[in-house]
């Protein structure tokens, strides 16, 4: 991520050299005519402002498209001044991080949150069952200062923090598991997955500060792991797919203002593929998102 970002840097600082080199009368906008220049000189700059300007724009999470923005500079005839004729219609792509997750996970056991006797052994702590996630690329299109569709990719993962003293087995299906004789201070159940969302956006109020934010979500799964941690054994790690679905699909609405908001995901789909006894048992999740 650190390289991520020194690179948008360097891109911008670059582009910003480079506008200054092309004109330095040029303000941000259009061209700028002080009063002591000539016809001659107005007559080249009037014809240069009938161009479109193209300036390469680079954000991370501040809601500002990672593409190119067209503005038009207005002519030398309205005093040398420059206006700009609003944000057109533009493809969005580009490294991006935004859309930060940070909020609670939890478990529906065919519609309750109360878990039926064949999934008690996942009982977990509320608060520390946890889900993260971020994008870090956007494909999409703008279709107006409102409105625009896209389609991202990022990570996602759900930590669950068992209350029992269990250990799943690996490589086995349907999921198994085995109570240890050992007391885990921590016995964390997780799965991590490639997000990739497509979302329907809508920008409201004067400055379009409101955000709306709502769409299907789908993920394919990278891993799974479960992370020990006890005095007879201190921390011990094991990773396995654990019997976690490869793909779920699900749906996701997301509110902000700025770059703070709320968001919720919901899975439609089972968490476990070919376990028979956690039909019916998907994951939701909702909390805080940052970088809208």
């Amino acid at each position: 991520m650190k390289h991520i970002l020194l690179t948008c840097l360097a891109a911008v600082c670059l582009g910003g050299t480079a506008l200054g080199h092309e004109n330095q009368e040029a303000s941000e906008n259009g061209y700028f005519i002080p009063a002591h220049q000539d016809t001659t000189l107005m007559d080249t700059v009037k014809k240069e402002s009938s161009h479109k300007k193209r300036t390469v724009k680079f954000s991370f999470g501040n809601g500002v498209d990672n593409t190119i923005q067209v503005n038009k500079a207005d002519s030398a005839a309205n005093g040398g001044t420059s206006h700009d004729y609003g944000q057109k219609p533009k493809v969005i792509v580009g490294i991006t991080f935004s859309r930060f997750d940070l909020g609670l996970a939890t478990l529906m056991d065919n519609g309750s949150f109360t878990l039926s006797p064949e999934n008690d052994f996942l009982k977990n702590r509320t608060w520390k069952t946890i889900n993260v996630g971020f994008d870090v690329f956007q494909f999409g299109y703008r279709f107006n200062e409102k409105f625009r569709l896209f389609m991202s990719a990022g990570f996602d993962w759900t930590h669950i923090r068992l209350k029992n003293d269990i250990i799943f087995d690996r490589n086995t299906s349907p999921l198994s598991w085995q109570q240890s004789d050992i007391h885990y201070d921590k016995n964390r159940f997780s799965s991590s997955y490639l997000r990739i969302p497509i979302t329907f956006e809508h920008r409201i109020g004067p400055d379009r500060d409101l955000r709306i934010a709502y769409g299907p979500i789908g993920g394919f799964l990278l891993n799974g792991s479960q992370k020990f941690k006890s005095e007879e054994e201190g921390k011990r790690k094991v990773k396995d797919d654990f019997n976690y679905a490869k793909f779920r699909y699900g749906a996701f609405a997301r509110i902000g203002y700025q770059w703070v908001g709320l968001y919720a995901k919901y899975y439609f789909n089972d968490m476990f593929e070919n376990s028979p006894d956690q039909d019916g048992l998907r994951n939701m999740s909702f909390g805080l998102m940052f970088f809208f």
